[in-house]
């Protein structure tokens, strides 16, 4: 039975493998990375950090079926818009807006996304911590609800998952049983809100690997690299 297992286990792996190379690195794309290019070489280094987060991605954005929950792929893609654009990455922010036609997104939700990133728009973190040396960086900042013209076009569930998105970017300590009971009263699962969750942690992630390879793509190449 370990064999068998192992097997499986190992054709997985493989699989997994070969859909990550099957499908355009995306961090490649949005950090402008050619192949054989200097930073193409960097990256080669750290080949399975590569296909990890080629996989990552993968798994949110283009799962293998069938898709547990009803946490849409169109939808996804909205929330990874908003996210990106509220981290201020406009370039990453219109990969995952450009998307959302394909992806089958409700009219006009592309540009709900675009009018609610600059709504929401902030500085952060805020929010305070639980009394003690920290409580020094307690930060208030006001609450962010989608507004109520966009509302109507991303729906309830969507609109609560944008608003979820946009504490946990911007005031994560005040993240709370009461917030996640927010997702549950508009239609969330369990498993959905851990989706949700695992992509805004990701986002965060891939923007600051692009922004990394970005900023090396500026320094002159060395002997030493």
């Amino acid at each position: 039975m370990n064999a068998i297992a192992s097997s499986s286990s190992s054709a997985s792996s493989f699989s997994s493998a070969s859909l990550a190379s099957a499908v355009p690195d995306v961090i490649d794309r949005l950090a402008g990375i050619e192949p054989g290019s200097h930073l193409d070489r960097i990256r080669s280094q750290r080949e399975q950090a590569r296909i990890h987060a080629q996989q990552s991605y993968l798994a949110l954005f283009a799962p293998t079926p069938p898709l547990f929950g009803n946490f849409e792929i169109a939808d996804r893609f909205a929330v990874a818009a908003f996210v990106a654009g509220l981290h201020g990455q406009a370039d990453v922010a219109r990969f995952y807006a450009d998307a959302l036609p394909g992806q089958g997104a409700r009219a006009g939700v592309a540009e709900a996304i675009g009018a609610e990133t600059k709504r929401g728009n902030a500085q952060g973190p805020y929010g305070r911590y639980p009394a003690g040396p920290l409580s020094a960086e307690d930060a208030d900042g006001a609450p962010y609800t989608v507004s109520d013209a966009q509302r109507a076009v991303f729906g309830e569930r969507l609109s609560a998952g944008l608003e979820h998105a946009h504490l946990l970017v911007f005031h994560p300590r005040d993240a709370s049983a009461a917030a996640l009971q927010s997702l549950l009263d508009a239609g969330w699962s369990s498993t959905e809100v851990v989706t949700l969750s695992q992509l805004v942690a990701f986002l965060a992630f891939q923007i600051r690997v692009v922004s990394g390879l970005r900023a090396l793509a500026q320094r002159p190449v060395t002997l030493v690299d």
